[in-house]
């Protein structure tokens, strides 16, 4: 009798916990499991925006990383963010699958040598349709994603950008106001500058939460909440894209 290795995954934490996603959803790390988890996997917290990091020595043993958004500058030099990028450029070299979101996908991009900096044209929030390019169709997945439509939905919010992807990178998705919506480096790095995981009322409550510590101004609060209310993202297709790349599915054509 053969026992199924047990798959483990890591989530590289880089924001504290609000309290609507504590009250409601039970912590970020429970969203994360829920969007990206397929059964079976075995998913492991680490704080990494309070220094917790997995154990060099454990590394091996993941399958794969995921990186989460943050409030903090991709840019920054907080000894905390500085570990984490060289723990990414030693996932890099062990070829480990990792996926980073919004602020994850920044720092993955400084980590492994790509530029990363503010917006030139402000904050993005809300649901902004991406458009994927020719080189995201050169991976192969199984035959649920036979027909990904060339533009999905995603939500966005973030001020900071990927100016430049690291030198072997491709860009796979832009949209309209961001130039690098998703990038890839070879066949274990992904990018997405969205957030996949978040649910509309995840934004919604952090509208509230960047309008009333005036990070954004009230008129661009409305606008941003009445465009939520009309248009939903591509959930179904993200998260699948993300746990097809997890789980080592993506292969060359």
């Amino acid at each position: 009798m053969t026992i199924k290795k047990e798959k483990r995954y890591a989530l590289l934490l880089a924001a504290n916990d609000s309290d609507y996603v504590k009250k409601v959803y039970g912590g970020y790390f429970n969203v994360f499991v829920k969007a990206f988890a397929n059964e079976g996997d075995k998913w492991e917290l680490f704080r990494v925006i309070e220094g917790e990091f997995p154990e060099a020595d454990e590394l091996e043993n993941y399958e794969g990383f995921v990186v989460s958004g943050s409030p903090h500058d991709a840019y920054g030099d907080e000894d905390w963010i500085l570990q984490l990028c060289f723990l990414l450029q030693t996932l890099f070299a062990m070829q480990k699958n990792v996926l980073g979101i919004c602020f994850g996908h920044q720092v993955l991009c400084r980590a492994l040598g790509g530029k990363v900096a503010k917006s030139s044209s402000g904050w993005d929030i809300g649901v902004r349709k991406v458009t994927l390019t020719k080189d995201f169709y050169s991976y192969g997945f199984s035959d649920e994603f036979d027909e990904i439509p060339p533009t999905l939905s995603i939500i966005e919010c973030h001020q900071d950008e990927v100016w430049e992807v690291p030198m072997g990178a491709k860009v796979v998705a832009h949209s309209e106001k961001t130039e690098v919506e998703m990038f890839t480096f070879g066949d274990h790095i992904l990018g997405i500058q969205g957030h996949p995981e978040y649910s509309k009322d995840i934004l919604d409550n952090l509208i509230d939460r960047l309008l009333s510590n005036n990070s954004i101004e009230s008129g661009f609060a409305e606008e941003a909440k009445l465009q939520l209310l009309k248009a939903e993202p591509d959930r179904q297709y993200l998260e699948n894209i993300c746990r097809q790349f997890l789980k080592g599915g993506w292969s060359r054509l």
